[in-house]
């Protein structure tokens, strides 16, 4: 079976364990679900009322098998806490998350393989230890307490961006920038530190592999050898690591998005869980999962254009 089917086959099984989860999850949460739709001093009656209308009164395969086939044609359910759509609440944050997100995972690439093919290239000098040492750093350093130093440094003490808030590209694009940089730098620093890490990593096996000493031989420029042989067959490892770090990159932007108040997926989260909005849970957390299983199946698709030598079928 060719690699990118069989791939698209266990991302579509991935899928249905995570909806299983999800659906499992959200029911197995304290108290219950009738009773929180229903508000405060809730009666009998309205209890009885909500159960029937929400078909909580069905077998659970039953309410599973709803839910699937709801959720396939987009139809995520009614959040208990607004009264709109779960996706049209999702929708609306998600562009926030999506600018954070590809801004962080911008920021690691540039910074963390630049980094990293600098403190390989430069290996026992200066500029390998200053680079280590900024990226020992990046991961130590606590997400909250970064983003509260640069509030009090570059919003407060010197008002450059802003502390908080959020405002639309497409309505003053500068400003859009000045809310983001402060939360781009404290999410894409920890992954710009694993970046260069790896990526120093990847580029000191092959500056010393033979196919990068016989393009030296051949009068090849630095440049040439660094960029075009080394760098390029260093990428497979650099892709992987950024795969896997998408879910480092989503829950940080939890974290994030509540430091500096963005009104994004991060946010949506925390106040469905306090105000226990389980349809608006259960949406976030199944379309953050599909993203996260997309971005990992088109990773794997990708090794083929980076190095061409790999087999993705199999055969040898």
């Amino acid at each position: 079976m060719p690699y990118p089917i069989r791939r698209l086959g266990e991302s579509l099984i991935t899928l249905f364990l995570v909806s299983v989860v999800v659906f499992a999850g959200v029911r197995a949460l304290p108290g219950d679900t009738a009773t929180a739709l229903a508000g405060e001093e809730p009666t009998p009656e309205a209890i009885a009322q909500i159960r029937e209308s929400y078909g909580l009164n069905d077998n659970i395969v039953v309410q599973y098998l709803r839910y699937v086939r709801h959720a396939a044609t987009g139809d995520l359910g009614v959040s208990s806490r607004t009264g709109l759509p779960v996706l049209d609440s999702v929708m609306e944050a998600l562009p926030v998350t999506l600018e954070l997100s590809a801004l962080a995972l911008l920021l690691a690439v540039v910074v963390g393989v630049g980094a990293g093919v600098v403190a390989a290239v430069r290996r026992g000098r200066p500029e390998e230890w200053l680079v280590n040492a900024v990226a020992l750093l990046g991961l130590s350093v606590p997400a909250f307490w970064l983003g509260i130093v640069l509030v009090l440094a570059f919003a407060i003490a010197v008002p450059v961006f802003a502390a908080s808030g959020f405002v639309p590209f497409g309505v003053d694009p500068m400003e859009n920038l000045r809310h983001m940089v402060l939360p781009v730098i404290v999410l894409g620093s920890g992954l710009a530190a694993v970046v260069m890490r790896q990526t120093r990593a990847a580029m000191l096996g092959s500056l010393s592999a033979d196919y990068v000493r016989t393009a030296r031989a051949k009068g090849l420029s630095r440049r040439q050898v660094i960029v075009g042989h080394a760098l390029r067959n260093s990428l497979v490892t650099v892709v992987t690591v950024l795969g896997l770090q998408l879910g480092h990159l989503i829950s940080g932007a939890v974290v994030t998005e509540q430091i500096f108040v963005l009104p994004g997926f991060g946010k949506l989260t925390i106040d469905a869980v306090f105000s226990r909005d389980y349809a608006m849970v259960q949406g976030v957390v199944l379309f953050t999962s599909t993203a996260y299983i997309l971005v990992n199946l088109l990773v794997d698709l990708a090794y083929s254009v980076i190095d061409p030598r790999i087999r993705l079928g199999g055969a040898q």
